[in-house]
């Protein structure tokens, strides 16, 4: 097998979970190969580095197999090495109260509805 589509990759290394998500995410620009745009069609050759938007995060991929069916979780991260930056934590949202500690106090409410609607 000298190529596969890239749709089909994308389903058969577990990155989307229809083939149908991997089509669309093709057509919404949100996949790379080698920093230019995929179609669905488009082939994939062993060493292209793919960049997925998935909801989750932007996933960075080194093709290292091929695969057109879909396969177990431990066999689908052999198709590729994930080279994708640490995921960002981000400390945005409302005040955490901690399980356990009882009813918010009026502060925390009131604190909680100046976040909700603004200064």
């Amino acid at each position: 097998m000298q190529s596969v589509r890239i749709d089909r990759w994308l389903y058969a290394a577990r990155i989307f979970k229809s083939r149908t998500q991997a089509t669309a995410a093709c057509v919404g620009g949100r996949v790379k190969i080698n920093d230019s745009s995929a179609k669905a069609h488009q082939p994939l050759r062993i060493g292209d580095e793919v960049r997925v938007q998935t909801p989750g995060a932007l996933r960075i991929l080194l093709v290292a197999r091929f695969s057109e069916k879909r396969l177990g979780a431990a066999l689908a991260r052999e198709l590729y090495e994930d080279r994708s930056p640490p995921p960002v934590e981000t400390q945005l949202g409302a005040p955490r109260h901690e399980r356990g500690a009882g009813r918010p106090t009026k502060r925390d409410r009131r604190a909680l509805q100046k976040l909700k609607r603004g200064p």
